[in-house]
């Protein structure tokens, strides 16, 4: 029998969860070795830290991000459409809208995209030079700054051209819409790649949530009160009420109960538990009452190692991104100096107008060959692995497990949950004299109805498909 108090208790009230932790550690997915308290962004490549484990709080900078791209779009479709809309099918744009009203519409459509839009992206560029890490954002930020400066000043002073870069208006051919489209392309892949790098972390979140979200503790007087999981204390007596979580890995004081540790062993038959048997944080307790003395808790139950050997393995590097960072840190110098050399050559040698055609080629040079997927490919798809496998059962030590899989000859597995299916099923039925498979069955599963036992359950299913 259950042990009882005729005292009140109380329960936790819910909090919603912040948006950030001040006291968070937060990683880079590309650069892991960058650790620091609280968000911010990659020294190394400019990207925004994320927490190193993964909680249920909203990401902020997909939020930001995305908000940034829809505006962007909205700004930028009309954009194209205005500056070039007489290639387009139709009646010409020009036919609509006089030259003068048309340059200064580019710009208004333009400025709430590289003002406020690409803002991230300009701060990024400059960290990184004040870092002396240059990486794709010194690349965006230069390539967009220069297009719209350009831009700018061709509008407002067309006089400071030479002749052959103006138009029979008098006016000299800007590039607001190339500022545009580039910000709005370079939102869309951050939004993609923020929602990916999300859905990694959701196989953490889940295991997140298999923990107890609170605890009854027993105190001194024997009163019994519910506290939140993370103020429970090694030592603490806690009552396990039927079809409860384990709130704690500790040892059992009182009580005997069957405990489903399937989360953790992969086993489907519940393991029968009494005093002096070890229990286990997050497993689910089973028709009988049990009171526990715990003895790890927060970071150091076993849930919670299963959660850290996750993060740290999916921001470990494999020894192929190794190489792919060396190429990455060389790679935007040698951009910037490509960029240079283009503008130089087609100044000197391209067709009139030069400096128009120079202008263009180098800013494109810039804009096209951001080492986004050279330094992502590798993170990422070290990230989906472990996620993936961690929501499978399969927990990996580090990336480099996951690199030489490639070359092991022999595969040992556990054979429950692995192998099979991880729960028993009904194969065959030999029913007693006198009766029939399908009247015997019948039988049985009525009276295994109720039970919750994983054996009742393969009988009570089987049952159902035969009929």
């Amino acid at each position: 029998m259950d042990h009882t108090s005729n005292c009140c208790h109380t329960h936790p009230k819910e909090t919603k969860p912040t948006t950030s932790d001040p006291n968070a550690i937060y990683t880079c997915p590309m650069h892991p070795e960058i650790r620091q308290v609280g968000p911010g962004s990659c020294p190394k490549c400019g990207m925004a830290l994320e927490p190193l484990i993964a909680d249920n709080r909203e990401n902020e900078e997909l939020k930001d991000m995305t908000k940034r791209f829809w505006l962007a779009a909205l700004f930028t479709i009309p954009l194209f459409i205005i500056s070039m809309g007489d290639l387009l099918p139709g009646q010409p744009i020009s036919k609509l809208i006089s030259p003068s009203v048309k340059i200064y519409l580019e710009l208004l459509l333009a400025l709430p995209v590289c003002l406020y839009s690409a803002w991230p992206f300009y701060i990024r560029g400059i960290e990184s030079v004040a870092r002396k890490n240059l990486n794709m954002f010194t690349l965006i930020g230069l390539g967009v700054s220069v297009a719209f400066v350009y831009s700018l000043v061709a509008m407002l002073f067309p006089g400071m051209f030479p002749a052959s870069f103006r138009n029979m208006d008098g006016h000299v051919a800007v590039y607001f819409e190339a500022a545009g489209v580039i910000v709005t392309l370079i939102l869309l892949g951050q939004v993609l790649e923020l929602k990916a790098r999300n859905q990694t972390g959701e196989a953490i979140k889940k295991l997140l949530g298999l923990a107890a979200t609170s605890a009854r503790k027993i105190q001194e007087d024997g009163t019994e009160v519910d506290i939140p999981l993370d103020e429970v204390q090694v030592g603490d007596k806690l009552r396990v009420r039927p079809g409860e979580k384990i709130p704690a890995d500790g040892t059992v004081l009182e009580g005997s109960s069957s405990v489903d540790e399937s989360m953790i062993t992969g086993e489907p038959i519940p393991v029968i538990k009494s005093r002096g048997d070890k229990v286990v944080g997050a497993t689910i307790n089973g028709t009988g009452g049990l009171i526990i003395s715990a003895e790890k808790v927060g970071s150091e139950t076993l849930l919670s190692r299963i959660i850290h050997m996750v993060a740290e393995a999916q921001r470990s590097k494999a020894p192929i991104q190794k190489l792919a960072d060396t190429v990455a840190g060389i790679f935007v110098p040698v951009v910037i100096v490509v960029s240079i050399i283009t503008f130089i050559v087609w100044g000197i040698w391209g067709p009139d107008p030069a400096f128009s055609y120079a202008m263009i080629n180098a800013v494109s040079v810039l804009i096209i060959a951001c080492p986004c997927a050279l330094g992502l490919a590798t993170p990422m798809s070290i990230m989906v692995a472990t996620g993936r496998g961690a929501l499978q059962g399969i927990l990996f030590r580090n990336a480099e497990s996951i690199e030489i899989l490639r070359k092991i000859d022999t595969l040992v597995v556990d054979k429950t949950g692995t192998l099979t299916l991880g729960k028993p099923k009904l194969v065959t039925v030999n029913p007693i004299e006198d009766y029939q498979e399908g009247e015997f069955l019948s039988y049985v599963a009525s009276l295994e109805q109720a039970s919750e036992h994983p054996l009742a359950q393969a009988i009570v299913d089987g049952a159902k498909e035969r009929t």
